[in-house]
């Protein structure tokens, strides 16, 4: 792990979604409660964040957000301190900031709740204090297998011929690092959401970085992502035990 001078002190986590995708289960349980193995998402996701120096986290909650802190009450039970901010209205991937603006005065880690990821917190804080960026986006590589053979060509003369190529991509993970001067670009109120605060920082000719995602890393979207998700962490344990 990086240097305390360079480590995350704060994280905020969004976990204020309906979980449409993951209904009928989500009617039951908000996503971020989902088990994974024996233990929710969320909790999975605090303690990581823990080992990578965070101690202060501002969860913004909605769905359900009683059963969130039933569960988390104020973190003391895990090593940690944690705030609820209330969407009274939902307002995306980044709108909350607008309610937590007091207390994000240095840079700060902000994520979905309901991801599991092995990523180093505190490498992806430090590269986006060695880089000056405003805003630092985690992108995770994934391949897209072309399913035909794919013609190359130049003014009409075919230059090359492909069967079935892969082409690699690099996708938001929905993790970031946000200082705080990005927050003037938040709308007064309403939704906002954090491609949009992305956007606003690129227009304004403000430094946003891409730092390489290369640990485990799956986003809880639909059902077979939970049960992929599930079948992973079985596997981890059955390998860790064999050790």
């Amino acid at each position: 792990m990086s240097d305390s001078a360079s480590a995350p002190s704060k994280a905020v986590l969004m976990c204020g979604g309906l979980g449409t995708r993951l209904r009928p289960w989500s009617y039951v349980i908000p996503k971020p409660l989902f088990p994974i193995g024996e233990r929710p998402i969320l909790e999975l996701l605090l303690e990581r964040l823990k080992l990578s120096g965070v101690s202060e986290i501002l969860l913004s909650v909605g769905y359900k957000a009683e059963m969130i802190e039933w569960q988390l009450r104020d973190g003391s039970h895990l090593g940690l301190k944690l705030h609820y901010v209330h969407e009274s209205e939902p307002l995306g991937t980044a709108g909350a900031l607008n309610l937590m603006r007091d207390h994000l005065t240095a840079p700060f880690l902000m994520m979905n709740g309901d991801l599991v990821t092995h990523l180093d917190f505190a490498k992806m804080y430090a590269f986006h204090q060695d880089r000056e960026a405003v805003i630092t986006v985690a992108a995770k590589d994934y391949d897209i297998q072309v399913p035909y053979g794919v013609i190359d060509d130049q003014d009409g003369i075919v230059t090359r011929l492909r069967e079935k190529p892969t082409q690699r991509l690099y996708i938001n993970s929905g993790i970031y690092v946000i200082s705080p001067q990005a927050l003037d670009l938040l709308p007064s109120s309403g939704r906002f959401d954090a491609t949009q605060l992305i956007q606003a920082a690129m227009d304004a000719d403000l430094r946003v970085c891409s730092y390489h995602l290369s640990e485990y890393w799956m986003d809880i979207g639909r059902i077979e992502d939970y049960q992929r998700a599930n079948e992973d962490a079985e596997r981890d344990a059955r390998q860790s035990d064999s050790k």
